[in-house]
């Protein structure tokens, strides 16, 4: 199995990042498929994209584990010799490379070049985004076609079960005893999103550490209500029990 979360690292917590901790389902089992699928990838290339908090991070780490990648920086793109590079490592990842690009203008000839050199060093690059390859705002268009063949997969909106899933494992990852009644009451009012379940289960956290208090509703309540939306969201959903 899989998680869909990476979270800050506070209060001495780490989260679990490992193959199995990664929560399978419709909306990311195509992602997962294809990362099994390697080196197995059209033109050497996979593009995970999706909402922040989507697994996009944790499923580049399982990668990274099997493959031992070796991470690029809008720095490398900018100095770094592609050929060597991808010579000396082989194996390539590049998070959040439309924001990289969008924010360093000289990325774009660094990407295609790097993109070039895979072919003739054999090796494989996996990027992560928000958006497909072929929407990313580019001005050269070598590199537009190039993107625009990319293999690309989405992770989409998590559904209920997932969202309950996911709770479970970020308090668990948290080492934080929450009951089945507590996670059963966010689920009724949350958003259903990776990042809404992120920050509850951090603003619980935050909350029980600082006020030394026991995990429950009204403690659920509390946060709720003091997270953009979720407040708002709460209120639909019904009085609190």
């Amino acid at each position: 199995m899989i998680s869909s979360a990476q979270l800050p690292l506070e209060f001495g917590h780490r989260p679990a990042m490992g193959r199995e901790d990664f929560l399978v389902a419709p909306c990311n089992g195509l992602a997962v498929e294809w990362i099994d699928r390697w080196p197995d990838w059209p033109g050497r290339i996979l593009a995970l994209h999706g909402p922040a908090g989507a697994g996009k991070s944790h499923l580049a780490e399982v990668w990274k584990s099997v493959s031992g990648a070796y991470p690029v920086t809008e720095e490398l793109l900018a100095k770094a010799d592609p050929i060597e590079l991808v010579s000396d490592h082989h194996d390539l990842l590049l998070e959040d490379a439309d924001l990289v690009l969008a924010r360093f203008g000289m990325a774009e000839q660094g990407l295609l070049h790097l993109v070039n050199s895979l072919r003739v060093e054999q090796g494989s690059l996996l990027v992560t985004a928000l958006s497909p390859p072929s929407k990313w705002k580019v001005s050269l268009p070598d590199l537009a076609s190039r993107l625009a063949a990319v293999q690309s997969v989405g992770l989409g909106l998590p559904d209920d079960g997932l969202v309950e899933a996911l709770l479970v494992k970020l308090f668990h990852d948290r080492q934080l005893s929450v009951s089945p009644e507590v996670v059963a009451f966010l689920l009724r009012r949350m958003e259903r999103s990776f990042a809404a379940a992120q920050a509850i289960v951090d603003g619980v956290d935050r909350l029980s550490l600082s006020a030394r208090r026991e995990i429950t509703i009204p403690l659920a309540r509390e946060v709720l209500a003091a997270l953009p939306d979720q407040g708002a969201e709460g209120g639909k959903q019904g009085e609190d029990e």
